[in-house]
């Protein structure tokens, strides 16, 4: 589909989404944030939905100024995707081993490392920038500095929530390594942070939601955000990074007859904000819960634990601000999921994948989660598939 398109107070709601079907919760939000006397434009993805701040789905563009909200709490968080040179033919009948290994090299939920994971040992992991980036923590906001140590142990870590490291079989069965995660702690800690200091601002204090307080350009404020902010981001990436590289060596031991290879890495963030140019106007652009889909970008939109996976490839929309969604979006809330689902219905509808299934995933289910084939279908003008995945292993905190 194209995009419909919704009036807002300062610019039209473009949105890749049917508005009849999207909650009040979410429409109120967007219609919010098309208040915001700096925006230049607003795209919504067709996973929207109603988000802590500001909508999960919204690609927001500002000139000379940043909403923090509206990147969200996990500054960076994104996916990471490589195909291995394996097939279904060279994977055992039970694959509860590799889930196993693989929560024993990749620490889940609230679990960090012992201490810094040394990327010097991990086999292909790229170390220029290493040292620099972790110099560069000296320079973050003050108010989070002493959770150091814990930002270090936790470089590597999968954290929990939607949060997933997935063994997948593509239309060729093809195996694909996959995981999620973001800047964990240290990203919430610095988000949270600047959003407060956002909040006390003289120039949003008329506001219609306190939530959307922004960062003026050339003032302290924002220099101190945009430095934190682009951290967190490449904290996020090395994150991923890190649990791809482990990944690949547990993959390689247990495959270590197969001689397994791997193709080059896609990663891309779905929670951040990228300096770009439109119309000719610099923009600052927040996706949360969106990808950047540029002409030929690769992207990775995911669905949920039981249904599958997309390899994605730009199609350089400008309405879209060169957008995608980030995947298939929640439908009901964590609470009403387990409020409305049991275990039993979590082993129905994940049936065929070794992963836990248990009451601590339950509000993970599929049905929780929008159809990632009707989402992908809706974007058809922003993104062409490359590959379609579907999960065989799914770990998840």
């Amino acid at each position: 589909m194209s995009y419909v398109e919704v009036p807002g107070a300062q610019v039209p709601i473009r949105m890749w989404a049917d508005p009849a079907a999207v909650d009040e919760g979410a429409m109120r939000q967007l219609r919010n944030t098309a208040t915001l006397p700096w925006i230049k434009g607003l795209a919504v993805m067709p996973d929207v939905h109603y988000g802590k701040g500001a909508t999960v789905g919204s690609v927001i563009a500002m000139h000379g100024a940043v909403c923090p909200a509206a990147v969200g709490v996990d500054i960076g968080c994104g996916m990471s995707a490589v195909k291995t040179s394996l097939t279904a033919n060279d994977l055992p009948g039970d694959l509860s081993r590799l889930r196993s290994k693989i929560e024993e090299a990749i620490p889940v939920g609230r679990a960090m490392h012992d201490g810094a994971v040394d990327p010097s040992r991990l086999h292909g992991f790229a170390t220029a920038g290493w040292d620099d980036f972790w110099g560069r923590f000296g320079g973050v906001a003050d108010a989070v500095k002493f959770r150091q140590e814990r930002a270090v142990k936790q470089m590597g870590t999968l954290g929990s929530g939607n949060h997933f490291w997935e063994f997948c079989l593509d239309s060729d069965d093809s195996v694909w390594i996959m995981l999620h995660s973001g800047s964990r702690n240290i990203g919430k800690e610095l988000a949270d942070f600047h959003i407060g200091e956002a909040q006390k601002l003289p120039h949003n204090q008329g506001l219609v939601d306190r939530d959307l307080a922004v960062f003026i350009a050339d003032t302290p404020q924002m220099a101190a955000y945009r430095n934190d902010l682009f951290w967190a981001q490449e904290y996020a990436k090395y994150n991923r990074a890190i649990m791809m590289a482990l990944s690949q060596d547990v993959v390689r031991r247990e495959f270590k007859k197969a001689g397994v290879t791997f193709g080059e890495v896609i990663s891309c963030h779905h929670n951040y904000v990228s300096e770009e140019r439109y119309d000719g106007m610099d923009l600052l652009v927040t996706r949360k819960g969106a990808i950047r889909a540029g002409s030929g970008d690769y992207g990775i939109i995911p669905g949920s634990m039981g249904t599958g996976s997309y390899i994605v490839k730009g199609l350089g929309n400008p309405a879209s601000f060169n957008s995608a969604s980030h995947g298939a979006g929640r439908r009901m809330s964590r609470n009403a999921a387990k409020r409305a689902f049991t275990t039993r219905d979590l082993e129905e509808q994940t049936r065929g994948v070794e992963c836990r299934k248990d009451s601590g995933v339950v509000d993970e289910i599929p049905a929780a989660y929008k159809p990632i084939e009707k989402v992908i279908d809706q974007q058809r003008d922003l993104v062409e598939v490359v590959a379609k995945l579907k999960q065989i292993v799914c770990v998840k905190g």
